[in-house]
């Protein structure tokens, strides 16, 4: 640094005072080289008696005095009238704009503040607050005035102080405001002051002069640390550059993504140190240096847990892990299986550290073992649902759930529906990351009562299954199911549409479900962009009297298109067949229905399709269905309009034709959670029978 003077910035930085907090200072100047002295220096006494006596000795510096305004402090302490003295002096000597500047604030008798705020003899005693204005001045260019008065005291109180001593204390803290916000974008010469003045009228103005000075900039970057792999991974990872301005939010990012990088790197037990930073004032530059301690390279090797009260154990969080030993480490894997592990519900407190083995890893690595310091939560909730729509009624569903009433989690679910139209009760067993991670078993038993216009069936069902699916916290771009189910079904048929005669019948169904999708959307519960496609197929088989197989399929297509941050337009497309056998060898349960809340809105439950002669639906065996939405979200609460379009064909392929359409509006009121939907709609060219209008609510959105 030569001759030069500097200023150090080391300690690191603070807690954020303010949208960014200022790189925090350490004054140091060198020691200067002796300068020679033409002549010799007179003693203080000597030198003021050689002064010409042309100001009066007023105890009040002059009008052209180089001191600083008051501050506002200064000037409420001033008691006593102190008469202010007008001194010219040649326009060659100081310009009328620096004589301005550098005259005092007039004295405090000249300034009507009222006497029972000013004095505080009575503390009890009511007085009238003091009121003002607020000035600001200086920021220019600097891009911070509307940062400051949005935290500023003077600002925040609205023109009214119930005290002179608490409008100084403002005063005092938007000094130092002003400071640190621009200390935080590298201006480091920067002052402020606070003071008061009087208008002709009587009113008080505070007013906040600041100059910011210089702006700092980066000089040389100079780290010191070990060598790394790759070599260049420390400095690659500070997105600092020479030539840019030294800005806090900017300085603390770089060094916190040094501290991200390198453990997702195979450097689990890296440390980023304090910064140095000295600072050139001639040049305006900071030479920025910031060590670093790397500690060793490592791998994974072995995962150990720890805790009183254990939901499982160390191998099953093997399972839940996405990493083998030997594995060059990675924090991001490490932070997964944290969320893994949280996501099973099973825990009140759950961490995961890294913990050095002091042995020999692959690559010149070492091992590094995960330890899970665990805490089990209680494992039972209770969980209900309800709903309304039209032709399907209210719905209501209870759940009780043990999630590991068998270890590692084997849940054991308990279900009772009860509705106008739907009543039932069922069991089920599901293991969740059974043998592999995210994928879960399950099988249950289930007994359904069903009341509606298409038919009435008594059903017993057994099913056994294995999926892959996504959840709240974990929403996958691929998903699957596959299993079995076996339904003994009692249900209401209709003989002969044409004269509406029904009979009941029995029917003994085996099916084999498969399901697979893929989901580009960026939420599962309220998407605002992206699509989803989901194919299901279930070869089926129905035994009466005789056995007729045949397949079910559906395709459903979903897209999200984000026209600004608040309006989404949603789209949905789907097609179903049943192949393979007539229509009425299917058990009316099984047939092809639409209408409804997640079908087309503005009709009834099942309401589309054929009909017999008492205009109740029978079911087809085919159908397509669409539907267009504008969604628009203010805050928490948004309003949707929808078209959605639709029809059921008797024959297996859809035939695109006499196509049933509705409208509507909904409210949405967005919980976190899901929003919570209601949507009201009315069928286009209504038929009789039908509808006038359909209500739905629920939680989601429609799709």
């Amino acid at each position: 640094m030569g001759s030069r003077q500097a200023k150090r910035v080391r300690r690191a930085l603070g807690p954020m005072m303010m949208a960014a907090s200022p790189l925090p200072l350490m004054a140091q100047t060198p020691p200067q080289p002796p300068q020679p002295q033409e002549e010799p220096i007179l003693p203080d006494s000597e030198f003021e008696a050689r002064l010409p006596r042309t100001i009066p000795q007023t105890g009040q510096p002059p009008l052209n005095s180089s001191a600083p305004l008051p501050s506002i402090d200064e000037w409420i302490d001033r008691q006593m009238p102190q008469p202010s003295v007008a001194q010219e002096l040649p326009p060659a000597v100081e310009p009328q704009e620096e004589r301005e500047l550098a005259a005092p604030l007039p004295p405090l008798d000249s300034v009507q503040v009222p006497p029972q705020v000013a004095t505080d003899a009575n503390p009890q005693e009511k007085t009238e607050a003091v009121r003002y204005s607020v000035a600001i001045e200086g920021f220019g260019k600097t891009g911070l005035e509307d940062e400051f008065r949005d935290s500023s005291s003077l600002v925040g109180g609205k023109g009214k102080a119930d005290t002179a001593a608490m409008l100084q204390a403002r005063a005092h803290e938007d000094e130092a405001l002003a400071v640190r916000l621009l200390y935080s974008q590298g201006y480091y010469d920067a002052t402020a002051l606070a003071s008061l003045d009087q208008a002709g009228d009587g009113a008080l103005k505070a007013i906040v002069s600041v100059t910011p000075g210089k702006r700092y900039s980066i000089g040389t970057i100079v780290i010191h640390a070990g060598p790394t792999v790759p070599p260049g991974l420390i400095r690659d990872s500070l997105p600092l550059r020479t030539g840019d301005f030294i800005v806090a939010t900017a300085v603390e990012g770089a060094e916190a993504n040094v501290g991200v990088k390198l453990p997702e790197n195979g450097y689990p037990f890296a440390k980023v140190g304090e910064r140095d930073i000295l600072l050139d004032p001639a040049m305006a530059t900071g030479d920025y240096t910031l060590p670093v301690e790397t500690g060793p390279r490592g791998s994974f090797r072995a995962i150990t847990t720890t805790g009183g009260k254990q939901a499982f154990g160390a191998d099953h969080m093997t399972v839940i892990g996405r990493f083998k030993p030997g594995e060059l480490y990675d924090s991001r894997k490490v932070d997964d299986l944290r969320r893994a592990l949280v996501a099973t519900g099973l825990f009140s407190s759950i961490s995961v550290d890294p913990v050095r083995t002091n042995q020999p890893g692959p690559d010149g690595t070492e091992y590094v073992d995960l330890n899970v310091a665990q805490e089990a939560g209680k494992p039972r909730t209770l969980a209900g649902e309800l709903g309304y729509g039209t032709g399907q009624g209210f719905r209501a569903e209870g759940t009780w759930t043990h999630r590991n009433l068998f270890p590692p989690e084997g849940a054991v679910i308990a279900s009772v529906i009860a509705g106008t139209q739907e009543q039932g009760a069922s069991g089920t067993f599901r293991r969740s990351n059974a043998g592999k991670r995210d994928k879960s078993f399950q099988t249950g038993i289930a007994v359904n009562h069903q009341n509606y216009d298409a038919y009435e069936a008594y059903t017993l069902g057994l099913n056994i299954g294995w999926s892959r699916q996504s959840t709240p916290i974990f929403q996958k771009r691929w998903t699957y199911s596959y299993g079995a189910e076996v339904l003994l079904t009692n249900e209401q048929v209709v003989v002969d549409p044409a004269t509406a005669d029904k009979t009941r019948r029995t029917y003994f169904i085996g099916g084999l479900p498969v399901q697979i999708g893929y989901d580009r959307s960026n939420d599962l519960l309220n998407p605002t962009k992206g699509f989803r496609a989901n194919l299901r197929a279930e070869p089926e088989g129905s035994l009466h009297g005789s056995f007729s197989p045949y397949i079910r399929a559906t395709f459903d297509l979903t897209g999200y298109y984000p026209v600004s941050g608040s309006l989404v337009i949603a789209g949905r497309a789907r097609v179903g067949t049943i192949s393979g056998v007539k229509r009425d060898d299917v058990a009316p349960s099984r047939r092809i229905y639409a209408g409804g809340g997640g079908s087309v809105r503005g009709y009834g439950y099942q309401e589309l399709g054929p009909k017999d002669a008492n205009n109740d639906p029978i079911g087809g065996r085919s159908v397509n269905e669409f539907a267009v939405e504008g969604r628009y979200r203010f805050g928490d609460y948004g309003v949707v309009a929808f078209v959605d379009a639709g029809q059921v064909y008797e024959s297996a392929m859809p035939q695109f034709s006499n196509i049933r359409y509705g409208v509507g509006l909904g409210g949405r009121f967005y919980t976190n959670f899901g929003p919570f939907r209601a949507d009201i709609a009315m069928p286009i060219n209504r038929q009789p029978g039908e509808s006038k209008f359909a209500l739905y609510i629920g939680i989601g959105q429609a799709f």
